[in-house]
């Protein structure tokens, strides 16, 4: 019990060290954010082109979502801060959002489609006999009932996309894991700065995953 609470001294309270943890968990959070509005953006624009009739644009479409699902997201971030934007101004955390949002695209642009393609043809055939053109059938009957069907979804997206962020150390952005492993130098403590990351992350993510859980209930009520 000593050893513990003076692992906690050392690791939270000792210089402030529990503000790199906050500093870090800001951060993680703004990434995460930053992140899914770009890949959900990304994802709407390769479902519509996957769906859609143009071939070139479809075939584009599968070759980027097979070549980011294929490959680690380690790698996409190191290439992209590294090769891609490496002579930019662009501030770390949004080098880091735009690397994460083109690997969430990737995976959010499934889900879209999935629920797309889950909706009665009917839908698209009511709106057209109705006036409305292919470009506001889509905007306006088909989007909305897919993204309400795929809403869980892609909540669980997020959450995995909140934990994929552990790794914008690698670009030495100040998240939640770089924060501990920042302690971890300066306590020379190996293990209770990261048992303490995942504390957060756990913590943070059984909050998300309650939201999301009352979410799908009150959307099956209103059903």
């Amino acid at each position: 019990m000593r050893r513990l609470s003076d692992a906690i001294y050392y690791n939270l309270i000792r210089e402030q060290r529990y503000l790199q943890f906050l500093r870090g968990l800001g951060v993680s959070l703004q990434l995460t954010v930053y992140a899914a509005a770009i890949g959900i953006l990304i994802g709407l624009f390769l479902a519509l082109a996957k769906l859609g009739k143009i071939s070139w644009l479809q075939k584009l479409s599968t070759l980027y979502v097979d070549i980011i699902r294929g490959t680690p997201m380690v790698v996409q971030l190191v290439l992209i801060y590294y090769a891609i934007l490496g002579t930019s101004s662009l501030p770390k955390i949004m080098v880091a959002s735009i690397a994460f949002g083109l690997n969430s695209g990737a995976y959010v642009s499934e889900l879209i489609r999935a629920g797309i393609m889950a909706l009665d043809k009917g839908q698209m055939e009511a709106a057209r006999s109705l006036g409305f053109s292919y470009g506001k059938s889509m905007r306006y009957i088909v989007i909305p009932q897919a993204v309400k069907n795929i809403l869980p979804a892609l909540g669980n997206e997020f959450i995995v996309l909140l934990k994929e962020t552990a790794i914008a150390g690698y670009i030495a952005l100040d998240d939640l894991t770089r924060a501990g492993n920042i302690v971890r130098g300066r306590t020379f403590d190996a293990y209770t700065p990261f048992i303490l990351v995942a504390l957060i992350y756990l913590y943070i993510t059984t909050i998300l995953t309650g939201l999301l859980n009352k979410l799908e209930r009150r959307m099956r009520a209103s059903d």
